[in-house]
């Protein structure tokens, strides 16, 4: 774990294989970097889910045919926010074609690798996307505001 000075940040980093396998590791980690926040149990349930649909989209998709991919995660804890960034090398997608349109309640015509992505945006309150490492694959960072004053 890293602290930042500057913004008094705790960060934890991880590497895993893009099997499913892994995923549960994810939320282990997410968790507990929250219990140094406090994070509101809530907060750290909705993340945990983001996280899941954030990896599992990588498991799914980014390495399909290729094996032997990894997933890289950042969690940050600070600033009055949790965020957390997820990247892989794999195919990625198409940053050319708009995403669709992903409001608070998702919509029944999603494709099944958009309706994780409108999970991830129903959940928490900022999302970038874009590509992944050295222009390849995908990277996903999202943030949760917290409420709790200190955190």
């Amino acid at each position: 774990m890293h602290t930042n000075g500057d913004r008094n940040v705790q960060s934890v980093s991880l590497t895993i294989p893009a099997e499913a396998r892994w995923l549960a590791l994810c939320r282990l980690v997410l968790s507990g970097l929250c219990q140094l926040g406090p994070v509101d149990d809530d907060i750290v349930g909705d993340l945990k889910l983001a996280v899941t649909e954030a990896c599992s989209n990588s498991v799914r998709h980014a390495y399909v045919g290729n094996g032997g991919g990894r997933i890289s995660l950042r969690y940050e804890l600070g600033g009055g926010e949790v965020a957390v960034e997820v990247a892989d090398a794999g195919q990625g997608f198409d940053f050319a074609q708009p995403l669709p349109e992903l409001g608070p309640q998702p919509d029944e015509d999603l494709r099944e690798d958009e309706m994780g992505l409108a999970i991830i945006y129903a959940l928490v309150d900022d999302v970038d996307i874009g590509a992944g490492p050295e222009g390849r694959g995908t990277r996903i960072r999202f943030a949760k505001r917290l409420d709790q004053a200190g955190v």
